[in-house]
Order: structure tokens, then sequence, then C-alpha cells
């Protein structure tokens, strides 16, 4: 009878399996929840248990699936939300809470945010001397040799400095080499016009060294400079900052990704198109730490140990760095990293510096 009827909401009811929707309303009456078409026809109906509702997510329209498998859509929630209370249907739906209470919704946000802040500062450092440590000897050659013919393909020229030249500097490599941890047959040395690059050496993952044409012009004829520069960058392949680089880079992709979910294949691409290229700019303790070992493998090869020192001074007087800021986007020079190469090897000869 009328009297037992309860109006719920007004929406569209859809037959089953047809996109044909018909005006109507959603009442309770004799225990069952009925669509009534505006003509007073009875569309479909059903107990509340045998009604499929869909969560409420923000303002989208709600789904009421009737056990025929037709359909009964509407925007009024709210209406939903009091059915479904009455009948015992439980919450909104976590989604929709979520979205209510905003200050859970910052709340996780920030506690991501530490997380991954904490991951970064503890795990990250661990997970990447583990990485390191098993890394194949296959996957450095793999980066640098993608590394090499991208700057061959896109920055680097050939060289052209004459035979004599690059043979003064291949001896002298071939010396330190020679003297090095992993043996001369762990190092390649490679002559390139720099292009972009300019004045530069740097060393890839695997052991391959690039000396480029600029540098060699800037040292002025000092060979034993140039040299004491590939020793340094013997030092970053033997204390491997490279891979600390590109792992640290590749975590912290990890990181974003968590965060910000689905980046594209950009681990991928770090790890083996580009991730070489991570390796021509290192921390200052890497730095540091390379030219440390440059100090040490001259003074074994039996050059003068202080050779690299040269080279920022060079820097220093021919392109003005004189203060901490990079000049040389892979090596900066710095007067602080030249005193410290001199302080270094006068600690190494066993007594104070400026003796």
């Amino acid at each position: 009878m009328a009297s037992d009827e309860k109006p719920v909401c007004r929406g569209d009811w859809h037959p089953r399996d047809s996109s044909r929707s018909v005006p109507s309303r959603l009442i309770v009456r004799d225990g069952q929840v009925r669509a009534i078409a505006d003509d007073g026809a009875e569309l479909a109906s059903a107990v509340f248990s045998k009604l499929d509702i869909s969560p409420r997510v923000g303002s989208i329209p709600r789904r009421i699936e009737f056990a025929d498998g037709t359909l009964f859509e509407t925007t009024d929630n709210t209406a939903i939300d009091a059915l479904q209370s009455a009948n015992g249907g439980g919450r909104a739906g976590f989604i929709h809470g979520l979205e209510r209470f905003h200050p859970r919704l910052l709340a996780f946000v920030a506690a991501v945010f530490l997380l991954s802040g904490l991951v970064y500062r503890y795990a990250l450092p661990v997970l990447v001397e583990v990485a390191v440590a098993v890394t194949p000897p296959v996957v450095p050659r793999l980066m640098s040799l993608s590394t090499l013919e991208t700057l061959d393909r896109t920055v680097l020229g050939e060289t052209k400095l004459d035979d004599a030249k690059r043979k003064a500097i291949s001896d002298g490599f071939a010396r330190i080499a020679a003297n090095s941890a992993r043996g001369p047959s762990a190092y390649t040395l490679n002559f390139r016009e720099g292009g972009a690059i300019g004045p530069n050496a740097f060393a890839l993952p695997d052991g391959t060294l690039i000396i480029t044409d600029e540098l060699v012009g800037l040292s002025d004829g000092d060979t034993e400079m140039l040299v004491g520069v590939l020793a340094h960058e013997i030092g970053h392949v033997e204390l491997e900052h490279s891979l600390r680089q590109i792992y640290r880079a590749a975590g912290m992709a990890g990181l974003i990704m968590l965060i910000a979910g689905d980046v594209g294949d950009s681990v991928e691409d770090l790890l083996v198109q580009g991730g070489g290229l991570l390796a021509l700019s290192y921390s200052r303790d890497a730095e540091a730490a390379a030219d440390r070992h440059s100090v040490e493998l001259m003074q074994k090869a039996g050059y003068d140990p202080t050779a690299i020192a040269r080279f920022f001074e060079i820097i220093e007087n021919k392109l003005g760095d004189t203060s901490a800021t990079n000049i040389l986007s892979t090596h900066p020079g710095t007067p602080g990293r030249r005193k410290a190469i001199l302080d270094y090897e006068a600690e190494l000869r066993g007594k104070p510096a400026g003796n």
C-alpha cells in the first residue's frame, strides 16, 4: 500500500545489457527495494541483501544492480548511504572515507615521504654496497659500451692529437696502470675531441678512460700532470665510485616511482642506456678519495705524486676557478683540493706540510 512506501531517490533505470535508460525513482515497499517508472510501472525489485551497490567514490554516480541484471543509477549518494545504513549495509566505503578525512590523507602522504627519507638516508647506502658487491663484470662493460657509443654519437669527436703526443701520454698511462691494483689489462685509454665537454678526462665503470684533446692542450706539454689526472680516474674505477653513483641514482628513481607511480622505463634506461653518464659526476668525498689515490699511484710508478695538483693550479690560473664552485662539471678545481693533495703527499713522506 502507498502508506508502506518509502521513497529513496530519483535516477535512471537501465535494462540488462542495454544502454537505454528510463527515468524512475527508487522506493522501499513491502520489504523490497523497487525501481518504479514515472508512469507507475514497476521495473525491478529485490530484497536489499540481493542488491549489488557500488562503493561511494567522491561524487561518482552510484549503481544499484538488481538480481535480474538490470541497473538503477543515481547521483544522490547521500540517499544511497542512508539506504545502506538503514539496512545494515555498513559504511560508505574506505576510498570515500579517505577522501572525506583530509587530515588522514595528509598524514598518509607525510608518512610516505618520511619513510622515503629514512630509506634514502639509511637503507639505500646499504643496498648500494650490496649491489656493488654482487655486480657481475658484464654489467659495467655493458654500461660503459653504451655510454661511450652515446658520447661518440652526440658529443665527442675523433682526436686530432699527433702520434707523438698520444704515445707520450699512453706510455705514462701504461706505467701507472701497471702499478694499479687491477693491473694494466683492466684499463683502456681513449683519445677524443671533447666538444661540449671541453678539457676533461673521465673513467667509465669498466675501466675505459677518455682524455680530451682540449685537456691535453690546456696542459702546455706537462705530460706528467696528465698522467696524474689519469691516475685520479683509475682511482674512481678501483674505488667503484661509478657503480655507486649509478645504483644510488637507480635507488632514487625507485623512490620517485614509489611516490609518483610508474614514470616509464627510467630505471632500465638508467642502468643500460645512459647509466654510465652518471659516472662523470662524483661527490666531494669521492673526488677527494680519487685525489689521494692519484698521489699514491703516482708515487708507486716513480712520478711526482703531486702532479695532479698542477692540474688544479692550471684551472685556477687559466680558468679563474678560485672558489668552491665547480667550473668543470666533473672535476671541481679548487684551491682547497690542491692544498689537500700537497698535504697528503707530505703525510705520505712522513713529515708535515710546508717543510
